[in-house]
């Protein structure tokens, strides 16, 4: 999955999360202006005004008036109160009604940061879950890259001069002569000898010494790195330079039609220091200023 595909998910799931964790709050909250009620409280009044026969106030009950009402209640009277001799008990507190009182705007920007940050890392956690542990999809380089028939390959290598480069794989595809094959196969492991076994070798454009891409030359014949002039044959074994060993390979399968796809997800590692199963030899003059060895 690309990065702007984990980038969007995040940011998605950020704002929708957002979004509902502050409608929530606001409705919890029921802020609609200095002095309101909440929904519950008002249907309460009006249900006890029901009960008890009573008519509803010509205006409406706002929190100012149940505050005091709090306060009237908590506060002894004359009338409550009896300090005689024989009775010196204070009448029971009532703690304010909660639904009257509602949430303060502070409560409110406090739970509103809290649940949005919240959301925020739960959002980045997801994100990094698809991003990073999803596994990897086909179609693009890290996956499965189909390139076509192997004909048509094989054609393009000739076309393009002994090399055929596929950007997609970011691999190089060259011809492996049949009569190397017996050599190839007691010294490449089995995954790559099947495309060779096919008149083919798939190679990664990377350098193995400081990873810069490896062009091909067109007169040697060789590839050629152009940034420390390490050099390698048309099937990618080192001749030359300061590489610690030949081009790095990707495995690649031929279904029964001729289709040819490249796994680049595995990077087999190049062949040791010495290896030439071709014996080919530079076949014109060099790119690069290495020295053959």
């Amino acid at each position: 999955m690309s990065t702007a595909a984990v980038i969007a998910i995040a940011i998605g799931a950020v704002v929708v999360l957002g979004a509902i964790s502050f409608l929530t709050l606001a409705r919890r909250s029921d802020v609609r202006g200095a002095g309101a009620l909440s929904g519950e409280a008002v249907k309460r009044d009006k249900t006890r005004r029901a009960a008890e026969g009573t008519a509803a106030p010509a205006t409406a009950r706002t929190a100012a008036d149940a505050e005091a009402e709090g306060v009237a209640a908590r506060t002894p009277s004359k009338e409550l109160v009896s300090v005689g001799a024989d009775d010196n008990t204070l009448t029971p507190w009532t703690p304010p009604d909660a639904d009257a009182i509602g949430v303060s705007r502070r409560q409110f920007f406090n739970r509103a940061t809290v649940t949005l940050m919240g959301t925020g890392l739960a959002g980045f956690a997801a994100a990094s879950f698809v991003g990073f542990l999803w596994p990897s999809g086909t179609g693009g380089f890290g996956g499965t890259v189909a390139v076509g028939k192997l004909g048509a390959i094989k054609d393009g290598i000739k076309q393009g001069g002994g090399f055929f480069y596929v950007p997609e794989a970011k691999s190089w595809i060259t011809a492996y002569p049949a009569e190397a094959v017996p050599a190839a196969e007691t010294i490449y492991p089995e995954n790559v000898l099947v495309a060779m076994r096919e008149g083919v070798v798939v190679l990664s454009q990377k350098c193995p010494h400081l990873g810069c891409r490896v062009p091909e030359c067109k007169t040697s014949q060789w590839f050629e790195c152009q940034c420390h002039g390490s050099q390698y044959n048309r099937v990618g074994e080192k001749k030359g330079g300061p590489a610690p060993r030949g081009m790095d390979r990707f495995p690649a399968t031929i279904s029964p039609t001729g289709d040819v796809s490249i796994d680049t997800g595995t990077t087999v590692s190049g062949p040791a220091i010495g290896v030439n199963t071709t014996g080919q030899e530079a076949e014109g003059p060099h790119c690069t200023g290495g020295d053959e060895h």
